[in-house]
């Protein structure tokens, strides 16, 4: 499958007209998402399961955990530094180059990960090199998931950027998906001294395949028309990221906010792994059992966020956000209570519900909301900086959760689930104080003062758009 030598013509809402690159955009954002978060997630499992006592072995358990949980925490300090240059490079260099480049910096800091020694092998250095390699991590990170959303809502069909943006995520959720599908075999099937000893590498190793097949399938991807649009006439930012600090600042702010929905796949996924499986905590599960939870959780997810994308073309996006925040945060009550009175079954019900199911109101929408927030010309830079400070933000929960409702402690749930739910509390205020943009024209997004186009008229283009792309 070639590329042609020039992209087909831009509508007037800055889709491809008669072009499959709409397409080709969707499954870029979702597979090379898939990819990797496939990278940043077996990390997340890894400092849950294995690295407390591979990489930071102790006397006390709970210093353990918390020390590589931190580490988890390290590379999403280094995102919002990743944001600044990255999102700069997006808006200036265009969205394809930004994908590429973070496709190859997490590839090869994953499967450096995957030949590290460990802290018997070579001491304090272990940990450092452990720490060093999820800074790379976070930091290419950082532009995935905003230059991916850009080149998905640049490409797509008028009044069906909603649906197409959500393969992004869904990729995310994929990407998940794999990660902990790769660790069961090995959780179920190896020698427990086996797989702390060399197993755990597989999945990191495996990232080979992030690098070969990320590459083949983005380079057929056009840049979109709407940054060559800029380009071509010459309205390009030269300095994005100052331009939306000084612009933007509010819906930055906004974003920011937001982005600390992120404390649900924490709570799920992250400091629930920990609360489940460690010793410490006296819980139990076992390693092979618990993983089936966020992969259950993950699979209900790429079901969802499609039909949540296409909602959001329906009926806007902030409906779905304040109702996934709001029902999500609630839910991690029940979630959290489940594992304390050692319910696998209810566990698995609750994590299908709070997180397969109701926090996609929010996951399935925001990679199409962020975007639509900002001018083309800062788009990339506007949402990365912003979405990546607010998920350095939660990166530190999973630390503070141990430090405040340590093991032994008779109310983990309620002070967990308390700072969660008044979390996304803060996300739904947001969200109700950002304008609606689904109705909004590409050409005007990003402009406050932007008239939304009326529901007919919305309504009429959008089956128009529909019927050219079939």
């Amino acid at each position: 499958m070639g590329t042609p030598s020039s992209p087909p013509a831009a509508t007037g809402d800055g889709t491809a007209k008669g072009s499959d690159q709409p397409k080709k955009a969707a499954a870029s954002g979702w597979i090379g998402s898939a990819l990797e978060y496939y990278d940043f997630f077996i990390y997340a499992t890894a400092a849950s399961l294995v690295f407390p006592q591979i990489f930071f072995p102790s006397g006390n358990p709970t210093v353990a955990i918390v020390a590589s949980l931190a580490t988890y925490g390290v590379g999403y300090v280094s995102r919002p530094i990743g944001a600044f240059v990255l999102g700069h490079w997006g808006d200036t260099h265009g969205r394809k180059t930004v994908l590429i480049l973070c496709m190859f910096l997490m590839g090869f800091a994953t499967m450096g990960v995957g030949l590290l020694p460990t802290y018997e092998q070579v001491g304090i250095w272990a940990p450092a090199m452990l720490v060093i390699l999820r800074l790379v991590q976070g930091f290419a990170v950082a532009g995935e998931i905003s230059g991916a959303s850009s080149m998905v809502l640049e490409h797509a069909p008028f009044g069906r950027r909603g649906f197409y943006a959500s393969f992004t995520l869904q990729g995310v959720q994929a990407g998940q998906i794999m990660a902990a599908a790769v660790f069961l075999p090995l959780a179920a099937f190896m020698p427990s001294d086996a797989f702390m000893s060399w197993g755990w590498r597989i999945p990191f190793l495996l990232s080979i395949l992030v690098v070969v097949a990320g590459y083949v399938i983005r380079r057929e991807v056009h840049e979109t028309p709407a940054f060559q649009e800029e380009s071509r006439v010459g309205k390009a930012a030269r300095a994005p990221v100052a331009e939306a600090l000084a612009t933007s600042w509010r819906d930055m702010l906004r974003v920011v906010c937001m982005s600390l929905m992120n404390v649900i796949p924490v709570v799920a996924a992250i400091f629930g792994a920990a609360y489940a499986v460690q010793p410490a905590y006296g819980i139990g599960f076992s390693k092979d059992v618990y993983l089936w939870i966020p992969v259950l959780g993950n699979i209900l997810a790429v079901l969802v966020i499609p039909f949540v994308g296409d909602l959001s073309d329906r009926i806007g996006r902030k409906p779905p956000i304040i109702v996934g925040a709001l029902g999500s945060g609630l839910m991690s009550f029940g979630y959290l209570y489940a594992i304390s009175i050692h319910s696998v079954t209810l566990a698995i019900v609750m994590s299908l519900l709070m997180w397969g199911l109701v926090y996609q109101g929010y996951n399935a929408v925001f990679s199409s909301f962020y975007p639509e927030l900002f001018s083309t010309r800062i788009r990339v830079s506007a949402m990365a900086i912003s979405q990546n400070i607010g998920t350095a933000i939660t990166a530190l929960l999973p630390a503070l959760f141990t430090a405040v409702a340590p093991p032994g402690s008779q109310d983990i749930p309620l002070i967990v689930g308390g700072i969660t739910f008044g979390i996304t509390v803060l996300v739904a205020v947001a969200a109700a104080t950002a304008r609606e943009t689904h109705r909004v024209p590409m050409s005007d997004l990003g402009r406050s003062d932007a008239v939304p186009l009326t529901k007919g008229d919305y309504d009429s283009l959008r089956r128009r758009a529909q019927a050219g792309q079939a």
